[in-house]
C-alpha cells in the first residue's frame, strides 16, 4: 500500500499537490486530524476498493495544537511496520508573504500571539515546521514554481509506485532566480561555454539539438561530465544505502536554459541507462 503524508508550509502548494495526486488515481484528503492517520490507514489497507490502495493525506498547522500529535502517530507507523512517505512543500519566505498578499488570505497562525503579523507567523510556522522537514522523504520547493510545474513534478514522481525505491531528480535552474531548496548535490556550470552569446543559439534552450552539439562539443564540457558522472555513480548507492526516498541534483547556469539543461538531460539519461529511476525538472527554462 502506498501512503503519502503531505505537509509543508500555508502558501506553499499542497492543496495543488495533493490534487495532482487526485489525479493519478490517490484517494486523497485534506487537513486530516493526525491522531486520525494510523486508523485511516488501516481502513484503507483492509477495504476491498482497490482505490484505497493509493492515500494521500494533508496534515499541517490548520490543525492547531492537534498538529503536534503527528510525530507520536508516525512513531505507530514504525512500530507496526506500516510504510508511509513525507512530501514536504517548502518556500522562500518572502515568496509566501507576496502571495498571502495576492491572495489575502489569512494566515493559519496570524493570531498566535498579540500583535503579530502575517510575516510574524510565516516565521512562526517556518520554526515549527523544520522536525517535519528534516523527516521528510521528499522535499519540493515552490518558491519559483508555477502551478503547472508543481503539477508536473508531483505526477512524476509518484506516478509509480514509490514505496519502494529510490528515485534521483535531475533538476536544472537558473542562478539569477535563486537556487533551490531541496537540492542534495549542486553543481554550478556557470564555467562552461555559454550558448547565450552565439546570436543563432541565444533564444533557444537545451531542449534544440543545437543548444546541446554546442555545449558538448568543447573539451572542458567533456572532462567536466567524466568528472560529474565519476563522482554520482560513487555517490549513490551511499545514498541508496543510507535510506533515502530521493536526491535532488541540482545544476545551475545563469538563467537556466542553456547549460544546466543540457547537462540536467545527460545525467537523467545517464541513470537511465543504468536502470536508476530517474525524473527531469526544469525549472527556469521558459522564463523570460
Amino acid at each position: 500500500m502506498e501512503f503519502i503524508i503531505i505537509t509543508g508550509l500555508s502558501g506553499a502548494g499542497k492543496s495543488h499537490a495533493l490534487r495532482a495526486l487526485e489525479d493519478i488515481g490517490f484517494y486523497c484528503v485534506d487537513n486530516i486530524p493526525p491522531a486520525m492517520l494510523f486508523t485511516l490507514r488501516e481502513l484503507c489497507e483492509n477495504s476491498n476498493d482497490a482505490r484505497m490502495q493509493r492515500v494521500a493525506v494533508v496534515v499541517d498547522v490548520r490543525g492547531g495544537e492537534v498538529f503536534d500529535t503527528l510525530f507520536e502517530e508516525l512513531r505507530k507507523f514504525n512500530a507496526e511496520g506500516k510504510k508511509y512517505k513525507i512530501l514536504f512543500l517548502d518556500a522562500k519566505s518572502d515568496v509566501l508573504l507576496i502571495r498571502y498578499k495576492e491572495t489575502r488570505r489569512k494566515h493559519p497562525l496570524a493570531e498566535s500571539f498579540e500583535g503579530s503579523t502575517t510575516e510574524d507567523a510565516v516565521l512562526l510556522e517556518k520554526e515549527l515546521m523544520k522536525p517535519f522537514k528534516a523527516r521528510a522523504d521528499y522535499i519540493i520547493d515552490t518558491s519559483y514554481m508555477a502551478l503547472k510545474q508543481l503539477k508536473e513534478r508531483v505526477i512524476t514522481m509518484f506516478s509509480e509506485d514509490s514505496s519502494e525505491g529510490f528515485i534521483v531528480t535531475c533538476l536544472s535552474f537558473g542562478f539569477k532566480y535563486g537556487i533551490p531548496l531541496e537540492a542534495d548535490l549542486l553543481f554550478d556550470v556557470r564555467c562552461l561555454p555559454n550558448p547565450f552569446y552565439v546570436k543563432e543559439l541565444k533564444e533557444l534552450t537545451g531542449l534544440d539539438e543545437s543548444v546541446r552539439e554546442y555545449v558538448l562539443k568543447f573539451p572542458e564540457t567533456q572532462q567536466y561530465i567524466e568528472k560529474l558522472l565519476a563522482l554520482l555513480d560513487y555517490s549513490l548507492p551511499m545514498y541508496r544505502e543510507e535510506g533515502k526516498s530521493e536526491l535532488v541534483v541540482a545544476i545551475g547556469c545563469t538563467g537556466g536554459k542553456h547549460r544546466s539543461v543540457t547537462l540536467a538531460r545527460l545525467l537523467n539519461s545517464h541513470f537511465i541507462e543504468m536502470g536508476q529511476k530517474s525524473t527531469l525538472h526544469h525549472r527556469d527554462i521558459w522564463k523570460a
